[in-house]
């Protein structure tokens, strides 16, 4: 069966207004790939300058992890629930104040509880922002449009936030916090003007299912905190296992809270989409990939070829090519080949980029790196953009944050997991110390990206190949003449 392509109506281009809506969004996304980007580069500076031990610039980077990830799903749901626009608003303003808080720090537990507090806001201001984009523009090409831009945006944030914080951590590294500050006060005066409330919004109850947010948030908190324990193995177990358990144990008391509660803060019924689950589970593989590698190849060039902070940032800068492609060819390989293809497509190119990283050596030019940089920007523009798509596409308009809230909250834990799994590997097989024995600890360690790329290609391929399976079902029972 063959079908006809119609090229984009007048219908499908978008208004001024709509252009206006979504560069602000775009500029909230830009602005957490950018925070987060920008602080990794400048921990060694701050260490220094502060005089913080290990653990606590650890802390750091765990305490927007625990944030981030441990109020994600009820910050997507607090959207649906109580408004996008006034929940993306209100964390904005927190987030803007709280980035500031960490640029005076002084004290290490004040910087702790300001990325603590920053990961927290932008788990309420990202699916808020994210679920604004799929309830204002109609599910089709303006939606992919719209999310490819989005996601494009994102990852750019990322991409170039290495190459500016190196840069700002030159001058100061306060500026790494107050130049956030001075993006959301711009974000936020253009939103205030843009963004509109629907009028005929339908919400789900505002009565809050207050022990279901209790127990999730407090299952994602320990199931953060104990994936970032596993960085460290070799550091209380006992500690990691017991978080673990502890945040399997609220887990499952959130899924008996929901099954029970008249209204519950996540409807289970959503998990029973096959495209939405196989999307976070890939996503999160994806995420952890990507990060894993990333934070390896930062070691390998710093600590163990003595490349600065800039030169670093500026090899991993091909990646971000990403940021070019998504919203320009993207949108034309997903009206081609549809999104699931792209995905597997990116994955397939993801993993195939962290397998020509795998030999690398002590003397080994940029060269010789660059074209897995260039394969994995290649790959992320294919795949971040799509799984967006699918994650968020026929769910109802009432549980769009609820959706943005799972698809985010999959690619925090993947990036958690896949920094622990790649750390733990690489201290495991770290040797005595010696040049050749840390080589050979980068080395195995970028097996675990591999690994995950691979696995998260063959979830989407289960998926694409029950489509199949299905279309060829129903192309037979067609061909049946009724009797």
């Amino acid at each position: 069966m063959t079908t006809t392509r119609t090229p984009p109506s007048a219908t499908d281009r978008m208004s001024g207004r709509a252009w206006g809506v979504l560069l602000v969004l775009c500029g909230a996304i830009f602005l957490e790939g950018i925070d987060v980007a920008m602080l990794n580069v400048a921990l060694p500076t701050i260490r220094a300058e502060l005089g913080l031990s290990t653990a606590t610039l650890s802390g750091v980077v765990s305490a927007y992890v625990l944030g981030y990830g441990g109020f994600m799903l009820l910050g997507g749901r607090a959207a649906d629930m109580y408004g996008r626009r006034r929940m993306f608003l209100t964390w904005l303003v927190v987030f803007l104040v709280f980035s500031g808080l960490g640029g005076f720090a002084t004290e290490g537990w004040l910087l702790l509880l300001a990325r603590f507090v920053t990961g927290v806001a932008a788990a309420f201001m990202t699916p808020a922002g994210l679920s604004i984009i799929t309830t204002s523009f109609e599910e089709g090409p303006k939606r992919n449009k719209a999310l490819l831009f989005y996601a494009g945006t994102g990852a750019g944030g990322f991409s170039l936030g290495l190459v500016i914080g190196g840069l700002l951590t030159r001058i100061d590294w306060r500026w790494v916090f107050f130049t956030p500050v001075i993006l959301s006060a711009v974000i936020l005066a253009a939103a205030l003007w843009l963004i509109k409330e629907p009028a005929n919004q339908e919400r789900p109850p505002r009565r809050l299912d207050l022990a279901g947010a209790i127990t999730v948030t407090v299952a994602m908190l320990l199931i953060a905190y104990a994936v970032v324990r596993l960085e460290h193995p070799g550091q209380g177990w006992g500690w990691t296992v017991a978080s673990f358990a502890g945040g399997v144990a609220s887990l499952v008391a959130f899924v008996a809270i929901e099954r029970r509660s008249p209204a519950p803060l996540v409807r289970l019924g959503i998990l029973k989409s096959g495209p939405l689950v196989r999307a976070n589970v890939s996503a999160l593989l994806f995420a952890g990939s990507f990060f894993g590698f990333q934070f390896l190849v930062t070691l390998y060039l710093q600590e163990l070829r003595g490349w600065s902070t800039l030169e670093t940032s500026l090899a991993l800068l091909a990646v971000g090519i990403d940021a070019i492609l998504a919203p320009t060819l993207t949108p034309r390989l997903v009206a081609r080949f549809g999104n699931t293809r792209l995905i597997f497509g990116g994955f397939v190119l993801a993993a195939v980029a962290y397998a020509l990283f795998l030999p690398l050596g002590l003397d080994w030019t940029y060269a010789a790196m660059f074209p897995s940089m260039i394969i994995l920007g290649l790959g992320f523009a294919l795949a971040y953009g799509p799984l967006t798509i699918v994650a968020t596409d026929g769910i109802a308009e009432d549980e769009q944050g609820l959706a943005g809230g799972l698809l985010y909250t999959a690619f925090q834990f993947g990036a958690a997991l896949g920094l622990s799994a790649v750390t733990a590997v690489n201290v495991a097989v770290l040797g005595d110390g010696s040049p050749g024995a840390a080589l050979g600890g980068y080395r195995a360690a970028l097996v675990v990206p591999l690994v995950m790329a691979v696995l998260a290609a063959i979830v989407i391929a289960s998926g694409r190949q029950r489509v199949s399976v299905k279309e060829a079902r129903l192309a037979s029972e067609e061909a049946i003449p009724a009797s």
